[in-house]
């Protein structure tokens, strides 16, 4: 017998409330509750599932960059020296205290091993952030970056 998803002890009202607090987090309870039908006590009870769940991860508000004067995007494939895990852990220990780096994916199927998404304010940012940063991590022997330059799909919520 193959095992059960995860995602199919959701009924059709925990899937209302992920989609609605996927498009507008702050949502009150009431607000929320009224939107999927039900009442608010069983709204909040349920919320509070899945959130204790780990499917609700957390409550963000979504910036958009330009407006706070982080006008450059990049995607930046790194490349380390040696595949060991003492290597692979300095460099994600290292690079998490980057505030500019949004992602971090290890990765496979290409010439690099991580796959970072950056917001920088300026080309002068990215070059102090790849010069003096990035290519000082030890191990670091490779960095490509590509500059986005229009988003085309930009969106958080996840398909249910």
């Amino acid at each position: 017998m193959k095992p059960e998803a995860p995602h199919s002890s959701l009924d059709r009202y925990d899937r209302r409330i992920l989609e609605a607090l996927q498009q507008d987090a702050g949502l009150s309870n009431q607000r929320l509750a009224e939107k999927i039908g039900l009442s608010p006590s069983p709204c909040l009870r349920r919320v509070q599932a899945l959130e204790e769940a780990g499917i609700i991860r957390q409550r963000v508000a979504l910036l958009q960059p330009e407006k706070i004067g982080l006008e450059l995007m990049v995607l930046m494939h790194i490349s380390m020296d040696r595949h060991t895990p003492e290597r692979f852990e300095h460099f994600e220990s290292t690079i998490k205290q980057s505030p500019e780096v949004l992602e971090c994916f290890l990765i496979t199927g290409h010439d690099a091993d991580y796959q970072l998404k950056v917001v920088l304010r300026d080309m002068a940012h990215f070059q102090d952030f790849l010069l003096n940063r990035l290519t000082r991590i030890e191990g670091v022997t490779g960095v490509h970056s590509s500059f986005i330059l229009r988003k085309i799909i930009d969106k958080t919520e996840l398909p249910l």
